[in-house]
This record gives structure tokens, sequence and C-alpha cells, in this order.
């Protein structure tokens, strides 16, 4: 993996000041308040914390080992990687401003250098200024992008995109959804409507769905994950916008709590700026 993130002033900075001349008895509570500035979760870090005690760790360079292989645990993605057989779905959900359009350019160009056939639906039909950056981001790969009537139903596009997806054996349909609050049902419920209308069409094992957060919204991310997730069955996130000033702690408790796994990160200006997420590469990079 290429990617490199940039950590000025991280909180590890914060822990390797913190050891001069001490060990972590002596400075435990600055040690806590340094995880939580980084977004990580309240009860992770006194579970971390805890942990840092029992295991008597003496030195910056014991507590840099030490939590580089808990929260890598913590981050890691046991499940199986599944052979799919024919078309391959991934819906794109996420508030507006996280970054779905780009990511789906990323996604698609991703593909596209793995030889597969790729697609992409524009299913926010309420932005044409949505719909017209996907066209702008098809254009440049060489994509097709299904889109409907403005102000139409999301639903009825993604319709039209899986059966011409089907029709042209495309390996690889990416569809970006419309943003939205996850505090508002009805238009929840839209999402749920274009997940249906999907499932009709492939099978469950076919489909991913995909929630958008931005790294630097902190531990909001947590908040978005959690409602979406119970609103349609999340499969895994993709972290948007880690540049400089992220933190990107929010992603732990993601993981822990929801069992949401880290599928992919993203950053810079490029299609081509998007890598699989690797949690030993994020924890190497954040704690080295």
């Amino acid at each position: 993996m290429n990617i490199k993130f940039s950590k000025p002033r991280s909180f590890l900075d914060k822990i390797r000041d913190l050891f001069t001349g001490k060990d972590a008895a002596a400075c435990i509570e600055d040690i806590e308040q340094s995880l939580i500035e980084a977004d990580i979760d309240l009860a992770i870090v006194d579970e971390t914390v805890e942990l840092i005690k029992k295991n008597r760790i003496k030195s910056y360079e014991e507590a840099r080992v030490f939590l580089k292989k808990v929260f890598a645990e913590k981050l890691s993605d046991s499940s199986v990687k599944r052979e799919i057989k024919g078309l391959y779905i991934i819906v794109l959900v996420g508030i507006n401003g996280a970054g779905k359009t780009t990511a789906a350019s990323k996604l698609a160009s991703y593909y596209l250098g793995r030889n597969k056939k790729v697609m992409m639906a524009a299913a926010d039909t309420f932005r044409a200024a949505a719909t017209e950056q996907l066209e702008t981001w098809g254009n440049r790969l060489g994509v097709a992008v299904i889109k409907g009537q403005e102000n139409g139903d999301p639903a009825a596009v993604v319709y039209d995109a899986v059966a011409q997806a089907k029709k042209s054996q495309t390996d690889v349909l990416i569809v970006d959804t419309a943003g939205r609050l996850h505090t508002k049902s009805n238009l929840m419920q839209e999402i749920v409507k274009i997940k249906k209308v999907i499932l009709k069409e492939v099978e469950e094992e076919s489909v991913d769905t995909f929630i958008i957060i931005d790294a630097n919204i902190g531990k909001n991310g947590y908040v978005q994950a959690k409602e979406f997730n119970e609103a349609m069955n999340l499969t895994g996130v993709i972290l948007t916008k880690f540049d400089s000033s992220a933190k990107g702690g929010s992603i732990i408790h993601i993981k822990s709590d929801l069992g949401l796994p880290v599928k992919f990160i993203t950053f810079g200006e490029s299609t081509g700026d998007i890598e699989e997420f690797s949690a030993q590469h994020f924890v190497d990079e954040m704690f080295d």
C-alpha cells in the first residue's frame, strides 16, 4: 500500500512526551486523555488503560508496541473474501458531503485496475450536480453511467441499472445514492427501497452496502454508522478524506461495537487515490 498518513502532533507524540522521565503508572490519566482526544470511544479507552495497567507498561516503546497490537486486533477484518459469480453490486450510502460520488469514481477506478467491467448508477436524482459529477467521472474512466429523470424515483434508476448491467455482463455495478441525514426516516426508507429492488434481482451475497464516513468528523461517524446499519444492514465502511487533520479513531468504535470493518480508505484528488484498508498498515503508520 502506498498511502502515508500525516500525523502532526498525534496522540502518540503526546504519549511519547508523557513518558519522558516517567513510567505509565505516573501518567496514566494523561495517556487516557490523549486517547480520548484521538476520537477513540471512552469505553475502549477505559479498556485499553486497564490493559496498560495490567501489563505493567513501563516505557514509551512498550506502550507503542502494545497499543499497535491492541488497535490492530480491534480493526482487523477476519471475514473471508467472497467469491462472487456474476454481477457484484456496491451500494454507497451516507450523509451529504461525506464524499460518496467521489468514492464511487475511485471504486470504479479500483475495479477497472483489476480488469473488471464496471458500471455506475446515479441514484441521487434530486441533485442534478451529483449526476453530472458522476457522468464526468464516468466519461474520464470510460464507464457507463445509468441515470433517470431529475427528481425521479431512485429505485427505478437502480432497477434499470441492474437490468443493463446483467445484459452487458458487467462485473461490478456501483450505486451512488443521495446523501441524507440518518435522522430523516422517510429518506432512510428510500434507500431501504433501493436495497429491496436490488435483492429481487441478485442474491444478497452479491451485494455490499458501504457507508461513507468522512475521516474528519470524529465521533459522529459512529452515530451515522449505527443509524444506517439499523436501517439497512451495512456490510462495511469506506473512510474518505483521510488527510493531515484526520484522526480516524472513531472507526475503532464502529468496528468493535457494530462489527463493521473498514473496507477502503480514500485520500487525495485522483481517482487512483484509494486503497484496500489494512488494519496493520493503518496502525503501523499511525504509531511509527
